[in-house]
C-alpha cells in the first residue's frame, strides 16, 4: 500500500518540476530576447560576497598547513561560493568563475593589489544550468557551457556592473546533448579556447561505465568526449572520444596539442585503476573508456571482450598515470614570467580529492614537466596540504589559472575560494 501511495506523490512531484523548469526555460528565453535588444530584464540586483570577516581569517589560517617549494606562497585572492572553472579577463584583473549550481560568479581585483575587492553575481537576468564551464577568448569574448547549453558574453568586460549583460545563446538550450541524455552526473566539464579560434568543451558521460547500448550514440554526438565549435556554435565537430569524465582541458601554446586529464572508473579497487593526463596528437583519436577503466586496466563489464578495430587503431595510451581516485580536474600551462625557468611551460593541475577511496588521497595541486618533444616526464605534487592528517578536507582544488602578473589562481569548491600561489624566491 505505501508503494501505491508513494507513486502519485511522486509522479505529482515530478509533473511539477516539469512545470517549473518549463516556466524557468521560457522566462529564460524572454529575457535573453530582451538582452539581446539592449532591453532592461527588470532583473533585481546581483548578489555580492563579503570578502572579509571570520570565515576569510579562518580560510587564510587553513592556508598556513599547504607545502610549497621553497620561495613560493599561497594567499587568499577571493571567496568565491562553489568555484570551479575559472576564466582570467585581459584587461580588468576579473575572473570568472563558474560553479556546479546556477550561479557564475566575478571577482575583480580593482585596485590591482592581487586580492579580488568585489566578488558579484555575473549576469544574474540569464537562468544558468550548472555553468561549470568558463572559458575567455583573446578577443575578449566570455563563454560559459552549461549542462546542455553554450552561452557567448560578448565584450564580457564592459557588461559586467549591472545584471543585465549582452547573452548569446550559440548553442541553444537542448541542443548541446541529446535531452533524454541529461544527467546530474558528469555533465558538461570544462571549456577552452583553442589556437583556431574554435571552443573546446569536455562532455561527461553520465555513467560509472558506459553501457554497451549506448557507445554508439554517444561517440557520435562527443558524450564521453570533446566537442569544438566555431565561436558562434556553429560547424560542430567531434574531437575525441573515450573520455569517462573529463573536467580539465588546455592546449600546449608551444605545438598547439589538445591535453586533458580524465578521472578513472570507480569501484574497481582502493588503489586501481590510475586517474590520466593525456595528450591529442590529432582529431578523432579514442581514449579507452568503457574498455579500459583507466590506464590499461580493463573494466568487469567489458573484459575479454575484443575492442573493435576502428576504436583499437586510433587508440591513444595516456601521457601520464596518476594515483587512483584522486580526481584530477582543472589544468592549464604556465606561461607566465613569475615562476622559475624550470616551470615554462610546465602543465599546473588539481587533484580534487577521493570520495570512495578507504585511504583518502589528494588534494593537492600537482606540475607536469614536458621534454623537447613536448611529451610529459613526470608529474609531481607542487601544492599539498588540503587534507587533515586524519583525512579530513580543509579545500578540494577544482581548477587552476594563470593571473594577470603570472602567479597561479586555484580554486576551491569546497571552500568556496579562489587562492593565489605567487612567487618571491631568487
Amino acid at each position: 500500500m505505501k508503494q501505491l501511495k508513494i507513486a502519485p506523490i511522486a509522479m505529482g512531484v515530478a509533473i511539477g518540476l516539469s512545470m517549473i523548469s518549463g516556466a524557468a526555460f521560457a522566462s529564460d528565453a524572454a529575457n535573453l530576447e530582451k538582452l539581446g535588444a539592449f532591453k532592461t530584464t527588470g532583473t533585481g540586483p546581483m548578489k555580492t560576497v563579503e570578502q572579509s570577516g571570520k570565515y576569510a581569517d579562518n580560510i587564510k589560517k587553513m592556508l598556513t598547513n599547504i607545502k610549497l617549494p621553497d620561495g613560493f606562497k599561497i594567499e587568499l585572492f577571493a571567496i568565491v561560493p562553489d568555484a570551479r572553472q575559472m576564466a582570467v579577463s585581459r584587461n580588468k584583473a576579473t575572473v570568472w568563475v563558474g560553479t556546479r549550481k546556477n550561479t557564475v560568479w566575478s571577482a575583480t581585483d580593482r585596485d590591482m593589489d592581487n586580492v579580488a575587492d568585489t566578488v558579484q553575481e555575473f549576469s544574474p537576468s540569464v537562468k544558468f544550468d550548472v555553468p561549470a564551464g568558463a572559458c575567455y577568448s583573446p578577443d575578449g569574448f566570455l563563454f560559459i557551457a552549461e549542462r546542455n547549453r553554450v552561452m557567448m558574453f560578448p565584450a564580457a568586460e564592459y557588461f559586467m556592473e549591472g545584471s543585465d549583460t549582452v547573452a548569446v545563446p550559440i548553442v541553444k538550450q537542448g541542443t548541446l546533448i541529446p535531452v533524454e541524455d541529461e544527467s546530474y552526473n558528469h555533465t558538461t566539464r570544462s571549456c577552452t579556447i583553442g589556437p583556431d579560434g574554435r571552443i573546446y568543451i569536455s562532455l561527461g558521460q553520465p555513467f560509472n561505465v558506459t553501457p554497451d547500448d549506448k557507445q554508439q550514440a554517444f561517440r557520435e554526438v562527443g558524450i564521453g568526449g570533446i566537442v569544438s565549435f566555431k565561436s558562434d556554435g556553429s560547424d560542430r565537430r567531434v574531437e575525441a572520444t573515450g573520455i569517462r569524465n573529463s573536467a580539465g582541458l588546455a592546449f600546449n601554446p608551444k605545438d598547439k596539442s589538445l591535453w586533458f586529464t580524465d578521472n578513472q572508473v570507480d569501484g574497481m579497487g582502493d588503489v586501481t585503476p590510475p586517474g590520466e593526463l593525456n595528450r591529442m596528437p590529432q582529431a578523432g583519436m579514442w581514449f579507452g573508456h568503457p574498455y579500459y577503466g583507466g590506464g590499461n586496466v580493463r573494466t568487469a563489464e567489458y573484459k575479454g571482450q575484443e575492442i573493435p578495430a576502428a576504436l583499437a587503431a586510433n587508440y591513444v595510451q595516456p601521457q601520464i598515470e596518476s594515483i587512483a581516485h584522486a580526481a584530477d580536474l582543472g589544468m592549464n600551462f604556465y606561461t607566465g614570467d613569475m615562476f622559475p625557468a624550470k616551470y615554462n611551460n610546465a602543465i599546473f593541475s588539481v587533484q580534487h580529492g577521493s570520495w570512495n577511496s578507504v585511504v583518502p588521497r589528494g588534494p593537492r595541486v600537482m606540475v607536469t614537466y614536458l621534454d623537447d618533444k613536448g611529451n610529459a616526464t613526470k608529474m609531481e605534487p607542487f601544492a599539498d596540504g588540503f587534507m587533515t592528517k586524519k583525512g579530513f578536507y580543509l579545500g578540494r582544488p577544482a581548477d587552476v589559472a594563470m593571473y594577470v602578473d603570472g602567479s597561479l589562481l586555484v580554486s576551491d569548491d569546497k571552500a568556496g575560494a579562489i587562492y593565489r600561489i605567487s612567487y618571491n624566491g631568487k
